[in-house]
């Protein structure tokens, strides 16, 4: 994940929930993303260090263990931006200008100028990430299938070339339901309307008792529409008793349930979801310093299996001197 705010529950839904599980199935290795928050970030970095370390907080609060793991930041492995450069010299320049997301967010991002070799090189960067620790699979949503399917692709020719050095990576196509921001919008840190996984109590309900809902619906006599409805569709998400959900559907489709009544239940059920969370990130606290000797640890662990990677890509190239 890239370092560039606080997270929230979209994280949560989107990775983090996924991570949890997967980490009993696999040899894992979850790191924060500094050098690609640069490729948006290059102009405001004083929060990328902070960010990092209350990511990584979040991510065990959430249940992502150290001791089955490895925890790391990107930039604490140098080896990542070796090897990019020396898959750069083998990356036509068409490949990259034609990964989908990368017009996008020219075209979406108007506060600055992402007209950048870093921002076009965003994939390859991607791609040394992944196959310096060969690995297998790479947890994905639909939207980053391209770059994943980019790194395969920088493989094949890789090998090609130099022979057989990396593993071809496949994708672990991951399905969830996207949330909205409180306000409907795309949940965004310029937006302010995201739901933070550090929120306390109060703030839950602050937000959520201001959520957009449906704006045709001017009393609570009046019927609603669940459908899209944000409130419901984080219902569906956080509120583990699926029968008080269904209740509050149907009597909001009839209008005899209120806004605020939903609303409330749904700060309960978001409190008890981040009520684990927060009672880990307090036990974090209560230790200085431990997070970045997770991330200090894990970053050796990762470096040693970069170096050795390396080594072997430097041999295949004739660059062992």
């Amino acid at each position: 994940m890239r370092p560039t705010g606080k997270l929230h529950l979209g994280h949560l839904v989107g990775a983090l929930r996924n991570w949890v599980e997967l980490q009993d199935a696999f040899d894992c290795f979850y790191f924060v993303a500094d050098w690609h928050a640069l490729t948006s970030e290059y102009a405001a970095t004083t929060e990328i260090t902070a960010s990092a370390l209350d990511n990584a907080a979040d991510w065990i609060a959430a249940g992502v263990d150290p001791e089955k793991s490895t925890l790391f930041i990107q930039s604490m492995v140098p080896e990542h931006a070796e090897l990019h450069l020396l898959l750069s010299m083998i990356a036509p320049t068409p490949w990259l200008e034609r990964v989908p997301t990368y017009k996008e967010q020219q075209e979406q991002v108007t506060d600055r100028d992402l007209a950048t070799y870093g921002f076009l090189g965003y994939p390859l960067l991607q791609t040394a990430d992944v196959v310096i620790y060969n690995a297998h699979a790479v947890p994905v949503g639909d939207d980053q299938v391209p770059h994943l399917e980019l790194s395969r692709e920088i493989v094949r020719r890789f090998n090609g070339l130099y022979g057989q050095v990396f593993v071809e990576p496949q994708p672990m196509l991951t399905r969830f339901a996207r949330l909205p921001g409180v306000d409907n919008r795309k949940m965004s840190k310029s937006y302010r309307n995201a739901i933070n996984l550090s929120d306390t109590p109060d703030e839950v309900k602050k937000k959520v008792m201001s959520m957009y809902t449906d704006p045709k619906r001017v009393r609570a006599d009046t019927p609603g529409t669940v459908e899209g409805n944000p409130v419901f569709v984080y219902h569906d998400a956080f509120n583990p008793d699926t029968a008080e959900v269904d209740d509050l559907k149907a009597r909001y489709r009839l209008g005899t349930v209120g806004d605020v009544e939903v609303k409330r239940k749904l700060i309960t059920a978001l409190n008890a979801t981040l009520e684990p969370l927060r009672a880990r990130r307090a036990e974090l606290a209560g230790t200085p310093g431990r997070v970045r000797e997770i991330l200090d640890a894990g970053s050796r662990k990762a470096r040693l299996i970069a170096i050795e990677t390396m080594a072997q890509v430097r041999d295949a190239m004739h660059l062992k001197y």
